[in-house]
């Protein structure tokens, strides 16, 4: 991993609320924080030129092997969120991204988490992530 004076490459993903997200109170219920990670990561990762889709048909699929999530507030039914995404760290066989989820309209901070994902093959065994791609990760972090 190398550092530069740089930006990073940021994902930035707004949706609203959906009423199936929530709990009886429209309160969002704390599991589809870490969906919402998942449409940054993806969105992130299409930003730097490929598709998950692709990277699957390489015949490598990223595992998330830890999750870090830290509740601030609640979101609620119809809000607008926001899901900003950054790349922490790529290593050979690992990658580390960072999430901070909001309230678009109001900036409120919701959540912050953290997940790294393991690079596996096809029988779940860890492998390296082709060159091209841990490259293509590595130049995302500023």
């Amino acid at each position: 991993m190398t550092s530069s004076n740089r930006e990073p490459v940021t994902s930035e993903v707004e949706f609203r609320v959906r009423y199936a997200e929530t709990d009886q109170m429209q309160v969002v219920y704390h599991a589809n924080y870490l969906i919402w990670c998942e449409i940054g990561r993806t969105d992130l990762i299409r930003k730097l030129g490929t598709s998950y889709a692709d990277i699957e048909r390489q015949g490598v699929a990223l595992a998330v092997v830890d999750a870090t999530l830290r509740y601030h507030a609640a979101a609620k039914y119809e809000d607008v969120i926001r899901v900003r995404t950054v790349l922490l760290e790529a290593r050979s066989r690992s990658v580390t991204f960072q999430y901070t989820i909001e309230n678009a309209e109001t900036g409120a901070r919701l959540v912050t988490a953290r997940t790294t994902l393991a690079s596996i093959n096809r029988e779940g065994k860890l492998v390296a992530m082709p060159d091209h791609l841990r490259r293509s990760l590595e130049a995302a972090i500023a």
